[in-house]
C-alpha cells in the first residue's frame, strides 16, 4: 500500500498557506467532515487525530466505565482492543466467522455478562455479515453497537454504508487507507447528543472553541486544517479509487482463483470495496519470500489478538488463529497497473509450479 497524492493536494496546501490560515482545525475541517458525512449518509461527522481515538471517544461518550466489558473480534488491527483499554474498559475477545472474517455474532452470546456494555463490529477489508441482524442482536441485548469501519470507506451492506448501522461509526485516514491525511480518523453518528459530547471530549471539555470554560473533563484529540485540505482533495478522487480497487481485486481473483492452493474470501464487489488484496494459503512465509526475491512486496496479515504478547489470552479462537496463520496481503496500491498485477500473479503461479 502507498499514499496517492498529486498536484491538487500540493496546490491546495500552498494556497492555504498563502491565505494566512491558522493551521488548526477550523473551516476546512468542517468542510472535510461534511464531505465524509454526505458520502456515508450520516447526519454528523467529527474528525479527530487518528482512528484509534475514534473508538475511545465513542466509549467515553457512551459513559463506558473501567469495570465495563466490550466485545471485540479476535482478528483485527490491534488498535481496536487497545482503544478499549485506553477508555479504561476491558476488551473481551470473540472468534470470527469463516465467511467474512468478521465477528461471529452467534458466539457472542456466551461472552455476555452483566458488565458487557458494547460490541465493536469490525468490517474486515470492507466485508460484513447481515448488519440488520447485528443491529437487532445489540438492541435485544441492550448493547451499544460501535462499528470499526477503518477498512470500509466505500463499502456497503446492501445500499447502506458500513459505519452507519451502529450508534457510532469509525473511519481511519492513515497512510495506507483508500484516502489518507497521513494520520487522522472520523466518527459518524445520527445522534445529536453523542455528536455534541464527542466534540466536547476532543476539545478539552469546553463548550466552544476559543473560550477556556470547561464544565467537564476533556482531551486534545483535534484535527488540523492542513490535514483537512489534503482530505478534501482525496475525497474528490474517492469514486475513481473505489472503481480501481474493485478492478484490481477482480483481476487478482481471475488470475489466482484457479490455483487450488489459494483461498479468497467471498467478496461481493457490488457493495464491497476491498482495501487490500488478502489471500489464504498453507505456506504464506515461503510465498512472501519468493515474491520478495522477485522484487514484489507482501505482508502477513494481523496475528490473532489473543496470540499477541500484549494480550496472551487462552480460549477457543480456532478460526481467527487459522486465518491469521494463513493470511497474506499482496500489493494493493491504487497505483498498480494491470501489467504489474499480471507480473505478480505470474510469479505466484511460478512459485507453485516449482513447489
Amino acid at each position: 500500500m502507498e499514499p496517492c497524492f498529486g498536484e491538487n493536494e500540493a496546490k491546495a496546501l500552498f494556497n492555504y498557506m498563502l491565505s494566512g490560515g491558522w493551521v488548526t482545525e477550523f473551516k476546512k475541517t468542517e468542510e472535510f467532515e461534511k464531505r465524509i458525512a454526505d458520502f456515508v449518509g450520516s447526519k454528523y461527522c467529527i474528525a479527530v487525530n487518528n482512528g484509534t481515538i475514534t473508538i475511545t471517544l465513542a466509549l467515553f461518550a457512551f459513559g463506558v466505565k473501567p469495570e465495563d466489558e466490550v466485545i471485540v473480534p479476535n482478528l483485527t488491527m490491534i488498535a481496536t482492543p487497545n482503544s478499549v483499554i485506553l477508555s479504561g474498559a476491558k476488551p473481551i475477545l470473540v472468534d470470527i466467522e469463516k465467511e467474512t472474517l468478521c465477528l461471529d455474532i452467534n458466539k457472542v452470546k456466551t461472552y455476555i455478562t452483566n458488565r458487557t456494555k458494547a460490541i465493536i463490529y469490525v468490517s474486515f477489508n470492507g466485508r460484513s455479515n447481515d448488519m440488520s441482524k447485528i443491529k437487532s442482536f445489540c438492541h435485544l441485548n441492550n448493547l451499544i453497537l460501535i462499528e470499526d469501519a477503518a477498512q470500509s470507506l466505500g463499502s456497503f451492506y446492501k445500499n447502506k454504508h458500513l459505519g452507519t448501522f451502529g450508534k457510532i461509526g469509525s473511519f481511519s485516514f492513515s497512510a495506507p487507507k483508500i484516502i489518507t491525511t497521513g494520520q487522522g480518523g472520523a466518527i459518524v453518528t445520527d445522534d445529536s447528543e453523542i455528536s455534541f459530547q464527542i466534540k466536547k471530549l476532543k476539545d478539552f471539555g469546553r463548550l466552544k472553541g476559543g473560550h477556556d470554560i470547561h464544565d467537564s473533563i476533556g482531551y486534545n484529540f483535534k484535527f488540523t486544517d492542513i490535514q483537512a485540505i489534503v482530505g478534501i482533495e482525496q475525497m474528490k478522487k474517492l469514486e475513481k479509487r473505489i472503481e480501481r480497487k474493485k478492478e484490481i481485486y477482480s483481476l487478482y481473483y481471475d488470475l489466482l482463483s484457479p490455483l487450488k492452493e489459494i483461498e479468497f474470501i467471498k467478496t461481493n464487489l457490488e457493495y464491497t470495496t476491498p482495501w487490500f488484496i488478502d489471500i489464504y494459503l498453507d505456506k504464506p512465509d515461503e510465498l512472501s519470500e519468493y515474491l520478495r526475491n522477485n522484487e514484489i512486496g507482501s505482508r502477513r496479515i494481523y496475528p490473532a489478538i489473543n496470540t499477541q504478547k500484549a494480550y496472551n489470552i487462552k480460549g477457543d479462537f480456532s478460526t481467527s488463529i487459522d486465518y491469521s496463520r494463513r493470511g497474506l496481503w499482496l500489493p494493493s496500491s491504487s497505483k498498480l497497473t494491470n501489467k504489474e498485477i499480471k507480473y505478480i500473479c505470474n510469479k505466484i503461479h511460478e512459485f507453485y509450479k516449482k513447489n
